[in-house]
């Protein structure tokens, strides 16, 4: 099950017992925030993309949308989403629960600038129905990020 993959990789950083398991679907950005009890904004979504280097991770801010120019220009190729049936088998979690723990190896991971102005946020963990709430150098650490992108759009004030 992908979210014991989640807590099993959360477990190095003594973070596993930190992961929240629900009651309620938190599939999407809007369940996801009901369930936590936060603004959606806050919710860490993680979108998987191939790209012509492989496929990505880009943890952005509930309230973010990709930019396709900005998309482009930093990554040199037009933002094409992994297909439903190709998550689970490329990134290692399904679609609902994608987060950036415990993802197979050949998945890089980017954090969007969008997350940078909250103290925390809540990605999932897994599964359809989880998440944890971290700090941004928690995200940083535990996502084993490569970067910070500036991608979204539709966020700022």
């Amino acid at each position: 099950m992908s979210i014991e993959k989640a807590k099993n990789y959360l477990k190095q950083f003594g973070a596993d017992s930190r992961v929240l398991e629900f009651d309620v679907s938190s599939a999407t950005v809007e369940l996801a925030a009901q369930a936590v009890g936060c603004e959606p904004a806050r919710i860490a979504k993680t979108l998987s993309f191939r790209t012509n280097d492989g496929v990505i991770l880009i943890v952005a801010a509930g309230d973010a949308k990709v930019d396709n120019p900005k998309y482009k220009a930093r990554f040199g190729c037009k933002a094409k989403m992994l297909a439903f049936e190709e998550v689970e088998p490329e990134i290692g979690h399904a679609v609902g629960g994608v987060c950036p723990f415990g993802v197979n190896e050949n998945v890089t991971v980017f954090l969007d600038e969008s997350l940078r102005r909250f103290e925390t946020v809540f990605p999932a963990c897994g599964s359809s129905n989880s998440a944890i709430e971290l700090s941004i150098p928690e995200l940083e650490k535990f996502s084993g990020y490569k970067a910070w992108v500036d991608v979204c759009k539709g966020w700022r004030e």
